[in-house]
């Protein structure tokens, strides 16, 4: 028998008809079996309430799953946080004290060093001391955000157990006393003896400094900060540790979990970058960090019925304002209240420029204005009514869902409304203006204050 290419030749007729008749076969059943594959195969499609499209059907196993926070870990919390840790992982981590920004933060000097985020829980510096800390991921949609900067995101409560008091040894960089003058230890927090960590520190170089010698400003740098996370210029700098409290141990800043104090002043190149449009912590990160499904409805419940809305019709469209006052006043010195901050009549020539941007750019007439505050004055709500706009009903708010629910509604309102109005050098302001720029292409002003006539224009 021959094997050579010309060997077909030599086939009966008859066998031709065979193998023709078997390829009939054949391609009849891959035709079915392909039909059949389409109908399993995940496919896209619109579900209310998500933006784009998601995959139905989908397997866990698939890609989306690449990021899942347990491919990261060795599984569920232990009650040392380094039993739990992956030894060809390495990690971040910092502690959250003051405002909003120290996780996006945080997070972006991940993607600057190439590591994994721990977010550690928010702790209730704005609220009152009193009020147990609440997990990022309660707030935050995590898996969400993992997409969005397609990098896991791992939470502290996910590492170690949340009831341990294994004391851990950690050494961090100080980053504070680099930065200012007046405090002469690590910026204090009381995140780490939430998690039962015993801290070593190692100050950091004064040049992480954005503008050196400037005793006004303590805005260190995105790349300086991350350069302490490289070994050459790690053990370039290592000097003296501090003694631990607890075990007095002197540690070095850790390799595996790479370990900062303190993160609200960070920027790329210049102080409070969060205000600018090139902000790469918000481009990289703040944008992606959205609400959690519960908040939103938590927040549209609120809304509806501040504005009475009918069941079957939709929330319409609104335009949210933060003005702050309490822990400002502070700053007002020997300007009196009522001259240093925006008066009424000022917030509402912002709110119709707002109204008439909306109207040019996207042919939408918003008739419904809310009014979020930290104001107790009842003369000064009084006002706010007087001005057609709505306020939330939050006298059952910390009864029913807690103590940060206010603030949490709030800051979904004010960031997920088609226009905003909100108040210079608050950082829930900037980033509810960042949010509603980001996610509904909305109209935005910022109040000026301070001193009379601040938001003259």
């Amino acid at each position: 028998m021959s094997f050579r290419a010309d060997s077909a030749l030599h086939i009966p007729r008859r066998r031709y008809v065979l193998v023709a008749g078997f390829l009939l076969v054949g391609i009849s059943l891959i035709g079915l079996l392909s039909t059949n594959l389409r109908i399993l195969r995940p496919h896209a499609v619109q579900l209310e309430g998500e933006e784009g499209l998601r995959l139905v059907g989908q397997y866990p196993s698939q890609k989306q799953d690449e990021f899942a926070s347990e491919k990261y870990l060795k599984g569920a919390p232990t009650d040392n946080f380094r039993d739990n840790l992956l030894p060809n992982v390495k990690y971040i981590t910092s502690w959250i004290s003051a405002g909003w920004t120290n996780d996006i933060n945080l997070i972006y000097l991940a993607i600057l060093t190439d590591r994994v985020p721990m977010l550690p829980m928010f702790v209730p510096s704005h609220i009152g001391g009193q009020v147990p800390p609440i997990n990022f991921g309660e707030v935050f949609d995590v898996p969400r955000l993992a997409r969005g900067i397609r990098r896991p995101v791992l939470e502290w409560h996910q590492v170690k157990n949340s009831s341990s008091r294994e004391l851990d040894e950690l050494g961090c960089w100080n980053t504070w006393e680099a930065v200012q003058q007046r405090d002469h230890f690590p910026r204090r927090s009381v995140v780490p003896n939430l998690l039962s960590l015993d801290l070593s520190y190692t100050k950091a170089p004064t040049w992480i400094k954005i503008i050196p010698r400037y005793e006004h400003d303590q805005h260190s740098s995105f790349s300086a900060l991350a350069s302490l996370g490289f070994p050459e210029m790690r053990a370039e700098l290592l000097v003296e540790p501090l003694e631990s409290p607890y075990h007095h141990v002197k540690l070095p800043p850790d390799e595996h979990v790479l370990c900062y104090d303190y993160l609200y002043y960070v920027g790329a190149r210049q102080p409070y970058e969060f205000d600018f449009d090139h902000s790469p912590a918000w481009n990289f990160v703040g944008q992606h960090m959205h609400w959690t499904a519960r908040l939103k409805a938590l927040a549209d419940q609120y809304l509806r019925q501040a504005f009475e809305t009918p069941e079957n019709e939709a929330t319409p469209p609104w335009i949210a304002i933060h003005i702050r006052h309490g822990d400002f006043k502070d700053w007002c010195g020997s300007v009196p209240v009522e001259d240093c901050f925006a008066s009424l009549s000022v917030i509402a020539r912002r709110v119709e420029e707002v109204k008439q941007e909306l109207l040019e750019w996207k042919g939408v007439v918003v008739d419904h204005v809310v009014m979020t505050s930290d104001e107790r004055n009842a003369t000064w709500w009084e006002g706010v009514t007087a001005q057609g706009w709505y306020a939330l009903d939050h006298s059952r708010t910390k009864e029913l869902y807690g103590d940060w629910y206010p603030i949490f509604i709030d800051a979904v309102v004010q960031s997920t409304g088609l226009g905003f109005v909100g108040t210079d050098r608050s950082t829930m302001s900037m980033l509810a203006r960042r949010r509603v720029q980001a996610w509904n292409e909305g109209a935005v002003r910022t109040l000026k204050w301070g001193r009379p006539g601040s938001d003259d224009h």
